[in-house]
């Protein structure tokens, strides 16, 4: 046991220690030279050495990460972490036109005093949420899908700007949500170490494109020392689940907060009054971005009153009081070297110009869409032309134009296959329709990674573990070849891929037969059906009660179903009158994928026919998942906002804004129990 006098030692060294990171790591005002905090730094490895029992979760020292992990946890969020609406309008009409939508929504007339908002710049990296419990960095979690991240506590931990404890007037459960980047001076010298590597005859090492892709790949390290290699950063910028509720009149009041409790918060953050201020702010930055130290895609503008944040509310899963406002994309004239035709999961045939490669936005451009034939000749694109190609919204690389006074006399037009390229199917265009699809459904080989990919996601199949690595090996060593091969995987052939040990093979083996016991929309909607998605799948489950029902049905059959229009019959139809896809869905029953069908349910009967009920908060036993299945079996819409039209709001703890509107308007507030009493009245 060590002595008081060590213990002390120990508890002075991470006081000291937790100064000095912030001083240099946040604040980029270091009082000790280096070799000095590094003697500090070993004073205390080697007391916790000696003395593991005072080595404690926010030690300095546990910076440097453990072992490394054999894969990643989920989480799931507390409170989502929704998206936010994106303007892509450049110059000043994103601003404005939020502005004006703001002041629609919050009813205010032309004479009214303008908003008052706070501007931030719009990192490009990766969103990551801190929990912290009773001040100690407890959990680091990736956005993921909004609902669900994975745990990379293990890599977080390595950055030096995120701190490992806070002050003590923090509140017991405080979550932190910010954005973790790579500065560009470090991304230019992990390069450097990476070609020097690379030199050095080392294999599976490679320079990273752009400092977004190296700072989300360090992030996914499932070794913590590698991920340390890797220097990364963090902006601060809003909260998560915050137990007791703190009470901030304004948003930059928060972010305040933040800065006090040592979280790096960007000094580019503004507080604008009216539009013009913002269109000010995007112009300004848009001058520095060249010059920033880190990549931005734009900049965010949000409401600064809290007040007016409530009552602006969310619709379709993203805030009212938020958007960002990107920049025009950057743009590069290059050749084209050839247009090939690509394959995509709903059979979709794009048209994709090969190019010369090319710089643009911070990624080297190989490949460029065409999107459909009519763009294509819109354009006059050829092989052989010199075009402007531009990363739409700085994600995706297109074809803007054609350099006309440069096109060679020998550049040749473009023509659309009629058979698939992969398969041999017959290629369709519908009336109406812009694209050219396959109508090989589950045959055609190009559409099997990503059809398997859709098959097994949580929203359908949920078949946990079969993700897009494992896949790409089942199906390029010819594994796999349609659906119904995944339930036929034995262990044996699993432990023989790549990277993959008997436990996880065995993991997989029981997901997959717990996947078996499914719900019909969840299979008609993991077979991937052109136009069905969960709510139409949800929507024919009902109406037809049985899978044959449903695969047997004529167009006009179809069209009995509620929201089912002209397009997406059809689409069912061709689908169910494909020989090879009633094959896989017969073959997948022979494996024992199964369901409970019942009689055609007759909507007006069910309980809650016609009612719209509104979920917040986070429900005792149900997820919101499961809450909003039970609702919309009842025959329920659940809706994203509360309004007028709503006749329940379901409410959980941290409920927030949308219980505070049901309570302003006497909209019926029920908790889980009222909810299953709903249910089943």
């Amino acid at each position: 046991m060590a002595s008081p006098k060590v213990e002390e030692r120990a508890a002075a060294l991470r006081e000291l220690l937790h100064h000095h990171a912030h001083r240099y790591y946040v604040l980029d005002e270091p009082e000790l030279p280096d070799a000095e905090y590094d003697k500090l730094f070993r004073e205390l490895q080697e007391i916790e050495d000696k003395h593991p029992e005072l080595r404690t979760p926010d030690s300095p020292t546990q910076r440097v990460g453990g072992k490394p992990l054999e894969g990643f946890a989920k989480v799931r969020h507390k409170l989502p972490m929704l998206s936010i609406r994106t303007e892509t309008d450049i110059e000043a009409s994103g601003a404005r036109n939020f502005d004006g939508r703001v002041r629609r929504e919050l009813g205010l007339k032309e004479a009214d005093p303008p908003i008052e908002y706070v501007a931030e710049l719009k990192f490009d990296g990766l969103a990551i949420n801190l929990r912290y419990e009773d001040g100690v960095l407890v959990q680091a979690a990736t956005r993921g899908d909004g609902e669900v991240g994975e745990d990379v506590t293990h890599n977080i931990r390595t950055i030096g700007q995120v701190p490992l404890r806070l002050p003590a007037d923090v509140p017991p459960v405080l979550e932190v949500r910010g954005e973790v980047y790579m500065r560009r001076d470090d991304f230019e010298k992990l390069n450097e170490l990476q070609r020097e590597k690379i030199a050095r005859g080392a294999k599976n090492e490679k320079t990273f494109v752009n400092p977004r892709n190296a700072a989300a790949g360090a992030v996914r390290q499932l070794d913590p020392a590698i991920a340390r290699q890797r220097p990364l950063s963090f902006f601060a910028y809003g909260f998560g689940e915050v137990a007791p509720a703190l009470d901030f009149g304004t948003q930059y009041e928060s972010l305040l907060a933040l800065k006090s409790w040592g979280f790096p918060v960007s000094d580019r953050t503004q507080v604008c009054t009216g539009p013009e201020d913002l269109v000010a702010y995007h112009q300004a930055v848009g001058k520095e971005r060249d010059g920033l130290p880190f990549d931005i895609d734009g900049v965010v503008y949000k409401v600064n009153s809290i007040a007016l944040q409530r009552q602006l509310g969310f619709v379709s899963r993203e805030p009212r009081w938020a958007v960002a406002h990107k920049f025009p994309a950057q743009e590069q004239v290059t050749t084209v070297l050839g247009i090939e035709v690509y394959v995509g999961r709903t059979g979709k045939l794009t048209p994709v110009a090969k190019l010369e490669p090319v710089f643009v936005g911070g990624v080297t451009v190989t490949n460029a869409t065409l999107h459909n034939e009519d763009e294509v000749r819109r354009k006059d694109v050829r092989v052989g032309d010199q075009v402007i190609v531009r990363r739409a919204g700085d994600v995706i690389p297109e074809v803007v134009a054609v350099v006309p006074d440069k096109r060679h006399h020998e550049a040749r037009l473009f023509t659309m296959p009629k058979k698939c390229p992969v398969c041999g199917s017959a290629a369709v265009r519908e009336e109406g329709e812009a694209d050219y699809r396959c109508t090989g459904g589950l045959f055609c080989g190009a559409q099997r990674k990503q059809a398997i990919l859709h098959f097994a996601q949580r929203r359908a199949m949920d078949i946990e573990g079969l993700g897009e690595k494992l896949v790409d090996q089942l199906v390029e060593a010819n594994v796999i070849k349609t659906l119904p091969d995944l339930y036929r995987l034995g262990l044996a052939g699993l432990v023989a891929l790549e990277r993959m040990g008997e436990k996880s093979a065995q993991n997989l083996l029981e997901n997959l037969e717990k996947s078996k016991d499914t719900t019909l929309p969840r299979f008609l909607y993991g077979l991937g059906i052109r136009h069905v998605g969960e709510a139409t799948a949800k929507d024919l489950a009902k109406h037809f009660g049985k899978l044959d029902a449903i695969m047997d049905a004529s167009v006009e059959q179809l069209l009995e179903v509620p929201d089912v229009g002209p397009v997406v019959a059809e689409s069912i139809h061709t689908f169910f009158q494909q020989p090879h896809n009633r094959e896989v869905v017969e073959q997948l029953r022979a494996c024992g994928v199964k369901w409970q069908e019942g009689e055609p349910a007759r909507r007006e009967a069910l309980p809650l026919a016609g009612k719209t009920v509104v979920l917040t908060g986070t429900l005792p036993t149900l997820t919101r998942d499961e809450a909003k299945d039970m609702l919309e079996a009842a025959g329920a819409k659940v809706a994203g906002s509360v309004s007028k039209k709503t006749d329940y709001v379901v409410a959980g703890a941290e409920a927030g804004s949308k219980l505070d509107k049901a309570r302003e308007l006497g909209v019926p507030v029920l908790d889980e129990a009222g909810l299953r009493k709903l249910v089943s009245s």
